[in-house]
């Protein structure tokens, strides 16, 4: 016998539709429907509600095979083959990320291929894989942010089997796994909950009707959500989870969700013995959510910092467009570097309004540096432009090695997104396959209107729905071993080995961290221990009065006892020599 359940309080009756047949359920207090009959391990069912035909998938289902609009197939995690008994979890403070989405990481899109690109992961020398949103969705492509059964895993990526393949594989080579879950909206195709009950709020946010948690009979949903984070690190053994735009959650009980979901993991995590992240997309600036509990604050591990992505793009791009108008001097990067937060209660041109508060970076009393997030690029910041470019169509080599360089030799985890590190020419563009005519029209002209208003020629913008548009995103993998492109490479492998070997830049304290700029000579250096990262961001050589051995370089640097020269754009990284001796360049 196997007991179906779903909360269903809007329906006056609910029936199970198993394998052809139907079934009675029966309705508690509680707003749960119930029935308990014999099944097939692999059995398809769904939910009649009312005098509606329609079968409807399963809120919680764990498997669509047939897509969204389909009955849902019953998945037993248990079952699920695992070879990582001996795995003990990582903690990702410090870490380097590596962010990929399933569908265009290879050719073929499916989690399988993306088994066969693990080795070079792990020779690249990253810690984690952060996977773009796997939940189901309608369609057989997108980026999965539009995602309606937040328990299913895509389908065409290979399903939940071909999940926990690639999650243990992942284990078996030391690579931990963080999952991207979307929290704060549901998808605009296949979005049943709303028949079953009050998922969504009164309120919206960018992206359509929010979600429940703080209204009435909230109770429920906010457990759907918890249960739905847990049971990926639980059952799929997944090490935690990128929570999107979390500032979009509209919660005014006592208790927020994300401390709900902090303290549920934590117990979680003591429960399994390895440790688990929970890692926010925020753009408030708010160090609330990485506060220790204990201090007042929600306890979450760390949180994206957009900050420091825009002030190292602008000032090396030189692009002022739309947020990044409050960027782009060196003394801007300098003050990000610095304090994590640009905007810390400052005035935000961009938002018309003050914005964020200061982080407390003290050792004896505040955040560590490793709370915070840093990148070059993400897929947001690439796939939100009109054309999905990435900053390799428009940066030299040169350029692209130094934001490398400044991010990984900070004192912030750090995350690349996939491609970056070899300069990849491919963009990565939004793409949707909505099922639905209307809506895929209303995607289209949405999207090109949005960037009409900005000065874009509308046909310029990619259709999002044309499946071209998804496969220029893949990368092209034939590039990495090819002039500039593996010549970045090296770099960034080298950057990633010296910031795992050099004790310096494992120190996550802010004010032990020292910078200088020069904004007419176009350099900046950041002082690490013994360390200095020298970056020449303008195009002519610059001399910089800062000396020392050299540990990595993307172009030989000219050094003497008291300066090094460097081509532009580029940088090095040096080691001080102690007090009477010569510098010796590599």
């Amino acid at each position: 016998m196997a007991e179906f359940a779903v909360w269903a309080p809007k329906p006056g009756v609910v029936a199970l539709e198993l394998a052809g047949a139907t079934h009675t359920m029966t309705a508690g207090d509680d707003g749960w429907w119930r029935a308990e009959v014999p099944a097939a391990a692999d059995a398809r069912y769904g939910f009649l509600l009312d005098d509606d035909p329609q079968v409807l998938p399963d809120p919680r289902s764990p498997r669509q095979p047939d897509g969204v609009h389909a009955p849902s197939q019953r998945w037993d995690a248990s079952a699920a083959r695992w070879t990582d008994r001996q795995w003990a979890g990582r903690d990702l403070r410090g870490a380097v990320l590596y962010e990929l989405h399933i569908g265009t990481f290879t050719a073929a899109g499916t989690f399988a291929a993306a088994v066969d690109k693990l080795d070079y992961l792990v020779d690249l020398g990253v810690d984690a894989v952060e996977l773009m949103p796997v939940n189901a969705f309608a369609g057989d492509r997108g980026w999965g942010y539009d995602g309606v059964l937040w328990y299913a895993v895509h389908e065409p990526y290979g399903g939940p089997d071909g999940l926990v393949a690639f999650i243990d594989a992942c284990h078996a080579r030391g690579l931990a796994v963080l999952l991207d879950v979307v929290f704060n909206h549901l998808g605009p195709s296949a979005n049943y909950l709303p028949r079953y009950g009050p998922y969504q709020s009164a309120g919206t946010n960018p992206w359509g009707a929010g979600i429940n948690i703080a209204g009435p009979d909230s109770d429920e949903v906010r457990r759907y959500i918890l249960d739905c984070a847990l049971r990926w690190m639980r059952d799929f053994h997944v090490d935690g989870l990128r929570l999107d735009a979390v500032h979009a959650l509209v919660d005014t009980t006592a208790v927020d969700l994300l401390e709900e979901l902090a303290c549920e993991t934590d117990r979680l995590a003591e429960t399994l013995g390895r440790p688990l992240t929970l890692i926010a997309e925020s753009d408030a600036n708010n160090p609330r959510l990485i506060t220790p509990r204990a201090a007042g604050g929600y306890g979450l591990t760390a949180q994206w910092d957009d900050d420091i992505h825009h002030a190292l793009h602008a000032a090396v791009s030189g692009e002022r467009q739309g947020y990044y108008a409050d960027f782009g001097s060196l003394q801007t990067l300098a003050t990000t570097l610095r304090h994590g937060f640009y905007h810390a209660g400052t005035y935000s041109s961009f938002r018309r309004r003050r914005h964020g508060r200061p982080l407390d970076t003290t050792e004896e009393t505040g955040i560590p540096a490793t709370a915070l997030l840093a990148y070059t690029c993400t897929h947001d910041q690439v796939g939100n432009r009109a054309l999905g470019d990435r900053p390799s169509a428009r940066l030299s080599a040169g350029q692209l090695a130094l934001k490398a360089a400044l991010v990984l030799t900070s004192p912030y985890t750090a995350m690349l997104f996939m491609g970056e590190e070899w300069g990849a020419s491919t963009p990565f563009q939004f793409f949707s396959s909505h099922p639905e005519p209307e809506l895929a029209r209303a995607t289209v002209e949405g999207r090109r209107r949005e960037f009409a208003e900005h000065g874009w020629d509308a046909e310029s913008v990619p259709d999002p729905q044309d499946p071209a548009t998804f496969l220029r995103s893949k990368l092209d993998w034939g590039e990495l071993s090819s002039g500039e492109h593996a010549r970045l490479y090296r770099c960034y492998r080298d950057l990633i080995t010296v910031r795992h070997t050099e004790p310096d830049l494992a120190d996550p304290w802010l004010p032990r961290m020292r910078i200088d700029v020069d904004e007419a000579a176009r350099w900046i250096v950041v002082h690490r221990g013994a360390l200095a990262i020298v970056a020449n961001l303008g195009d002519s050589p610059a001399t910089v009065p800062v000396s020392g051995q050299v540990v990595a370089a993307w172009a030989p640097p000219v050094v003497d006892a008291a300066a090094i020269t460097l081509d532009g754009p580029s940088f090095a990284i040096l080691r001080r020599a102690p007090s009477g001796q010569v510098p010796v360049g590599r």
